[in-house]
């Protein structure tokens, strides 16, 4: 499993907000795991906190604004995709104005800054968004089109297509993550000469500059319109003749504008709270679309949580009931396991298949047949016991003895014909023989219970004689 990682050190960045035009000093912290990426207004009253998170998005237009109790943080996408980009899932983004600085209006400064601090690896997993299942979303208005699809790694397609003869259809891609800084991190926002005006009365673009976006002209306007758009912005007026590259900017890439699209939506997509396994294929995509794409995936997340673990049945066990024997002391009709399906260090899937043949129906009840919610349990326990015992060399020299069994819920009646699909993950790390696991069992995708269970591992000295008493 790829851990999580976080900075080494705090580093800092003074700069210009793009639409605010207010100067700002940007502090990114380390942080612990499982923290995610938050944003803290440090010249806010109470230094409020504002998570990354897409629920929070208020504002799509021509960046991404966060907003908690009245409070904001404009262009937040840059600094997100360079932390992404550089696989980093954990830290605390201080700022001492409402934006974040826009610098040369690309990520690439926040990625030099990150490398020179360092990276460092975490204990705690990383919680990957893994995609089972295509997922679509269409903006008729804006012509944007995306889609998410199973792939055993993050990967990014782009087209962009603005009917502009000097933009053309561009097309980008990132096939593996570790691409972002050499090949996405450097690319700058853009925009056209011709939209400038509107988005200056819109109160945008305040801190816009030719340093800090492409601008490209691909209609020349009157020199009285120029004048007017420079005005607007508070700029020195200019003259342009022709089509092209405002002030002859070199591009990094020939196809930087789709790049930069690409880079947008992995900083968006940060909002979504984990790192993705899938490809995303996006058509004309713009902040609006990746936010709503974002959501879409939280709720997607959420679905899964309620859903049982993908598995198949069909495939051999990693320990049928004969390996189950061997490891566990329990013997009909106390034997709640059938087979494990898999098993790591730190979490384990096993099978119970409930039949009408087994003893606890004669009493439970007749008639009307129904799992006991206690025998549930014990199977999860059993299970549990096996992914205990994993963690010991001689196995068979030992028992598990569960000491507490806490938060028992149960959400749906079981009955013979279901198959229980349990899920048994480690809490903390095995210490000194003792195990805290939670547990799920589930019925076709749907939850029945849940628990969480201590046990303690214990060496047995004469373990083979209970073991051939109990057979007897």
């Amino acid at each position: 499993m790829s851990k999580q990682k976080t900075l080494k050190a705090p580093f800092s960045v003074i700069g210009i907000g793009l639409h605010t035009g207010e100067k700002v000093t940007l502090t990114v912290n380390p942080a612990d795991e499982n923290h995610g990426f938050k944003f803290q207004r440090i010249d806010v009253e109470g230094e409020p906190i504002i998570n990354a998170d897409a629920d929070l998005v208020v504002d799509t237009s021509r960046s991404t604004t966060l907003e908690k109790n009245g409070v904001r943080v404009h262009t937040t996408e840059h600094i997100l995709a360079a932390l992404s980009g550089l696989e980093i899932d954990n830290a605390l983004i201080q700022l001492d104005g409402p934006e974040i600085p826009i610098m040369d209006g690309s990520a690439y400064a926040f990625v030099e800054a990150i490398k020179q601090v360092g990276i460092v690896e975490q204990n705690a997993d990383k919680d990957y968004f893994i995609v089972t299942e295509n997922l679509t979303y269409e903006d008729p208005e804006r012509q944007t089109e995306m889609l998410l699809v199973p792939q055993d790694e993050f990967r990014l397609t782009v087209m962009v297509d603005y009917n502009s003869p000097l933009l053309g259809t561009q097309h980008a891609h990132m096939y593996n993550i570790n691409e972002f800084e050499t090949e996405i991190s450097k690319c700058r926002t853009f925009v056209f000469l011709r939209e400038l005006e509107v988005l200056a009365k819109n109160g945008l673009i305040k801190g816009g500059d030719l340093d800090n976006a492409i601008v490209m002209v691909d209609k020349v306007l009157p020199q009285e319109k120029l004048d007017e758009i420079a005005d607007l912005l508070g700029k020195p007026h200019i003259k342009i003749e022709e089509a092209g590259i405002l002030n002859n900017l070199t591009l990094h890439f020939q196809n930087e504008p789709a790049r930069h699209k690409l880079l947008d939506i992995i900083g968006d997509l940060a909002l979504v709270g984990k790192p993705i396994k899938g490809h995303i294929l996006a058509a004309r995509p713009g902040h609006k679309g990746n936010i709503d794409f974002a959501k879409m995936i939280k709720q997607e997340i959420k679905k899964a949580r309620k859903k049982g673990p993908k598995v198949d049945l069909t495939k051999e066990p990693v320990y049928d009931i004969n390996d189950i024997e061997k490891l566990l002391p329990h013997r009909y009709p106390f034997l709640l396991v059938d087979k494990i399906i898999e098993m790591d260090d730190t979490s384990i899937i096993g099978v119970k298949n409930i039949t009408l043949n087994e003893p606890q129906f004669t009493g439970h009840f007749p008639g009307n047949p129904v799992m006991p919610g206690v025998l549930m349990v014990e199977s999860m326990a059993q299970i549990g016991g096996i992914l205990a015992l994993s963690s010991v060399d001689d196995p068979e020299n030992y028992s598990t003895y569960f000491m507490k069994i806490d938060k028992v819920k149960f959400k749906r009646k079981v009955i013979p014909g279901d198959t229980i699909i349990f899920k048994l993950t480690l809490i903390i790390p095995i210490r000194r023989g003792i195990v805290l696991m939670e547990g799920k069992g589930y019925v076709n995708d749907q939850l029945a219970v849940e628990a969480e269970l201590m046990a303690q591992i214990v060496k047995e000295k004469n373990l083979e004689p209970k073991i051939t008493e109990a057979i007897q």
